[in-house]
């Protein structure tokens, strides 16, 4: 081996082991592009909540009843809840995600949250209204048609429900999560939605840790997917929220653990900077695990694809 080709292997080996400084690496023009493009967004620094243990469907592959999240004792304490809010205020949380296992449930607990920290997002299955007082986005829960639904989730009507519920709303974004059996009824879903000048934005079902049933993807399905969304980003511009990058890389053969590193506290040990400092996922007692605190807890990091993590994925 030549000197010049020795040198370019250590040189190679150093900078494999070497901690940059994210100055050095935003000398990188097109990082420098990248990074101007998303800074505006970096005031929201956000955390999660389970604001109760009940819900009002039983839903196959559900995420709150795996783990140990699901026996926490539940607090109904409204003064509780907003002393917890102030205090996410004063230790820099700008951003919250209302969810498990259905926060529609508890619209007394939300309120007070959106009284103290007015941006964030709630994670609903639709079926319940969310008062207008409270004025977070609502991310509404959609597995697949009324039929599909009816399957996986033991719900009738589900999306017709879900539409009389939210339509017109502003703060109503329906989420579709793909799952191996339901790709075929998004072009439906998407079609009625759009009728109803609703929105919409994609999901890919990621296994709950130690779930091996028929919801699960493969290659195949993965790929079928892709070119659903991409189909229909095309031909619903003003219904679809979602873009060919996250359409790509959420469909990718590996997760976005493996892609791109997981930021969330559970696989990022790190405490210096970031998600790995800032993020908390709240049980229903007001108490966080570190080792536990992901977007989407209890999920099977390996496997996940979840739409939660993007702003993550991009912000990390």
């Amino acid at each position: 081996m030549s000197t010049q080709k020795v040198k370019n292997l250590h040189l190679k080996q150093n900078n494999s082991e070497r901690q940059w400084k994210f100055s050095e690496i935003l000398e990188d023009h097109q990082i420098r592009e990248r990074w101007e493009k998303v800074r505006k967004y970096f005031f929201l620094r956000e955390s999660t909540y389970d604001m109760t243990r009940r819900c009002n469907i039983q839903c196959d592959g559900c995420y709150y009843f795996e783990g140990e999240k699901q026996f926490a004792r539940e607090s109904t304490d409204v003064n509780a809840w907003r002393s917890l809010m102030k205090k996410e205020k004063a230790r820099g949380i700008t951003y919250v995600v209302l969810a498990g296992a259905e926060p529609s449930l508890v619209p007394e607990l939300c309120e007070v949250c959106y009284k103290e920290m007015p941006l964030g997002a709630i994670a609903t299955n639709g079926i319940k209204i969310i008062p207008q007082s409270v004025g977070y986005k609502i991310h509404i829960s959609v597995w697949g048609n009324d039929e599909t639904s009816l399957k996986v989730r033991n719900a009738k009507n589900m999306l017709l429900r879900q539409i009389e519920n939210y339509k017109n709303d502003p703060r109503a974004v329906f989420v579709y999560t793909f799952t191996k059996d339901n790709i075929d009824n998004v072009d439906e879903v998407v079609k009625i939605l759009s009728e109803y000048d609703s929105k919409i934005t994609f999901n890919i079902f990621s296994a709950p840790v130690g779930y091996n049933g028929d919801l699960c993807h493969d290659e195949e399905s993965l790929f079928r997917i892709r070119e659903k969304m991409v189909k229909l980003l095309s031909t619903y511009p003003d219904t679809v929220l979602f873009s060919h990058y996250s359409a790509v890389a959420h469909t990718h053969k590996y997760g976005l653990h493996d892609l791109y590193s997981c930021p969330y506290p559970r696989m990022n040990p790190s405490t210096d900077i970031g998600l790995g400092r800032s993020f908390r996922q709240y049980r229903t007692d007001l108490t966080w695990d570190r080792s536990a605190a992901c977007c989407v807890p209890d999920t099977d990091c390996m496997d996940c694809r979840h739409y939660a993590a993007g702003s993550a994925v991009v912000t990390a």
